[in-house]
């Protein structure tokens, strides 16, 4: 068995996935105050660096969160997380768990987050021994829906579901990946 998540980074080609640090709540707060990105996600606007350092200190320090960080410039740019069994929003049994991951706005379109998920995608079944994973995508965001496709999630079902962080009801559309259809 590997480490637990707060002792491990995962790296890809152009990325570090490591656990969050209290130091990256200026970073933090520079992508997730866009409007465009934490609302569709699920997650409130931050309002300031202090927000996001609270935020990293109470929900991203979690086991099974990571910091996206571009290797060249040692920047948190997103989060990618691991929510195995009940810390999945999907209510999933232990030997399964929901990805979910985001980047900042200036990062869109350049595939890093199919990167990262990928290794996530990797570490999940290869070193975790999670059997299925599962993704969700609110209804209207394509960018999510697209990197779940090109990491091999296939669509399950859709079911209009409150989202008490956005205090909103949203229609999320959830995908799956089986272990045994994963290739290395």
């Amino acid at each position: 068995m590997s480490a637990e998540f707060g002792e491990i980074t995962l790296q890809t080609e152009r990325l570090l996935l490591r656990p969050w640090r209290a130091s990256d709540a200026e970073s933090l707060y520079k992508y997730a105050s866009d409007p465009r990105v934490g609302p569709i996600a699920g997650w409130p606007v931050h309002t300031s660096v202090e927000n996001s350092r609270e935020i990293i200190r109470n929900v991203l320090s979690a086991e099974g969160n990571f910091a996206v960080v571009l290797k060249e410039t040692d920047e948190a740019v997103g989060s990618i997380g691991l929510m195995i069994g009940e810390a999945s929003n999907l209510e999933l049994p232990t030997g399964e768990a929901e990805i979910g991951y985001w980047i900042g706005v200036p990062l869109w379109g350049r595939g890093l987050i199919p990167e990262a998920v990928c290794e996530l995608i990797r570490y999940a079944f290869e070193e975790r021994g999670i059997e299925t994973l599962w993704c969700g995508y609110f209804d209207g965001n394509d960018k999510s829906r697209r990197v779940g496709e090109k990491c091999g999630f296939r669509y399950v079902r859709s079911e209009e579901k409150y989202w008490p962080l956005i205090d909103k009801t949203v229609v999320q559309h959830i995908t799956r990946l089986i272990s045994s259809n994963y290739f290395i």
